[in-house]
């Protein structure tokens, strides 16, 4: 009898353990469902990597002629300088919102005062 309760006891301590470990991977549940891309996604506030310079020259997260989006923007001046540094560009003056609610002014880089901006999004972009 004793050989019997301890297989019992170990079958259910083994088939308990196995199945809480199953994952289940592949294909969502629902047969309709869509990828975040496909839906469109979270439109999450994106931040620019200032880490490494672009092919153009310019700092990550500051592009020549790129399209800053306007929205409602929350950014102090003294963020909008701190970010514009990180990008690098040194020297931020006129700093001003519009009514798109892009600050814009102008900064050095590379010994050039050239037009910046940053969106609401924390974009920044030489103009």
């Amino acid at each position: 009898m004793r050989p019997l309760v301890t297989a019992l006891l170990l079958a259910t301590v083994l088939g308990s353990g196995a199945s809480a470990q199953t994952t289940t991977t592949g294909s969502p549940a629902a047969p309709d469902a869509k990828t975040s891309q496909q839906s469109g996604g979270q439109e999450s506030v994106t931040r620019p990597n200032t880490d490494k310079a672009t092919p153009d020259g310019m700092p990550a997260g500051a592009h020549m002629n790129a399209k800053l989006e306007r929205g409602a923007n929350s950014f102090t001046e003294g963020e909008v300088r701190s970010r514009l540094n990180k990008a690098g560009f040194t020297d931020a003056k006129d700093l001003k919102k519009d009514d798109q609610g892009i600050w814009r002014g102008t900064a050095m880089h590379s010994g050039k005062s050239v037009s910046v901006g940053m969106d609401f999004k924390g974009n920044v972009a030489a103009q």
